[in-house]
């Protein structure tokens, strides 16, 4: 995951150009960062799991921190790469009108290769609701009504569309995205009927949170009941799983620990491990730095 933000002015980004480059040389599978437009001053929303938080979590950041889009930012660092994936974890999709969010997206997708991925989820904090004009309590029917629109746009030549306050016919939107059905759509959300009914309908992958990210396998298996019950295939979505990281006496990262669980997670159905590296910030020492890490992972899940 990318830091795209800072609790402080960093003087600038380019530690953020460099690990993107050095893990594209490195030959990391993908690369992620985190999405907030603006924020208010109720930080303390991020610990209530009841308004899509962390329980015990801390927003890392004051409301003054600096966060770079992460769609603006993708189509940055895609330009300066050739292999990475980029993705959202996770963008607040519904605070962009679908309209806009597709043609950008499919931008990126056609000029990157094919190389972009759209992580969604409904946020937790409801100032970036108010000061877009959205109700926050409808957060999640808008996020269902953002993608509906967008893959519509994606897939279909001449696009024709009648709910939630929006209608439309006859409306074209070229280029398509690169990937076949357009750029995958990766799902946020704890194991609960409306974040299931959104994977089944729109996931190609899901990103757990809460509980069921920290019991990864048993989160899996009530996903996959779940979505199987809406009359979802669940063996083609992909599943995020966070590889815990282990430190030593010293503080640094042990890797090999850190990896052992990693065969299981694969066991139970992860298919995208990710882990927390603080890789150097010199260029050329980072890609040897990721490029270990990369043979030690290869390696553990063999």
């Amino acid at each position: 995951m990318l830091r795209t933000f800072s609790a402080d002015d960093p003087g600038g980004w380019d530690h953020i150009v460099d690990l993107a480059v050095a893990a594209d040389q490195a030959g990391i599978d993908r690369l992620v960062m985190s999405d907030h437009v603006v924020f208010g001053e109720n930080l303390e929303a991020y610990a209530d799991p009841k308004k899509g938080g962390a329980k015990g979590g801390k927003q890392p950041t004051g409301p003054d921190g600096h966060w770079l889009d992460p769609v603006a930012t993708i189509a940055y660092l895609s330009a300066l790469t050739t292999r990475v994936r980029f993705g959202t974890n996770i963008l607040i999709a519904a605070l962009r009108r679908p309209v806009t969010l597709a043609k950008e997206l499919a931008t990126i997708d056609v000029l990157c290769g094919g190389r972009i991925d759209l992580g969604v989820g409904v946020g937790w904090q409801a100032e970036e609701y108010e000061s877009a004009g959205l109700s926050y309590a409808e957060r999640g029917r808008l996020l269902d009504h953002t993608i509906e629109v967008v893959q519509l746009l994606w897939r279909e030549e001449s696009a024709a569309y009648d709910g939630e306050g929006l209608t439309f016919a006859n409306i074209h939107q070229m280029p398509k995205p690169l990937q076949p059905g357009g750029v995958p759509v990766w799902v946020s959300g704890t194991v609960n009927p409306r974040s299931m009914q959104r994977l089944a309908r729109f996931g190609s992958g899901w990103i757990p949170w809460g509980d069921d990210a920290n019991d990864i396998a048993d989160g899996i298996a009530r996903m996959r009941a779940a979505v199987e019950a809406l009359g979802r295939d669940p063996s083609d979505i992909g599943v995020v799983g966070n590889v815990m990281p282990i430190r030593d006496a010293d503080g640094n990262l042990d890797l090999a620990a850190s990896l052992a669980n990693a065969p299981a997670m694969v066991e139970a159905g992860v298919t995208d491990l990710r882990l927390m590296v603080n890789a150097p910030r010199e260029r050329a020492a980072a890609t040897d730095y990721l490029r270990d890490v990369v043979e030690q992972f290869r390696a553990a899940v063999a």
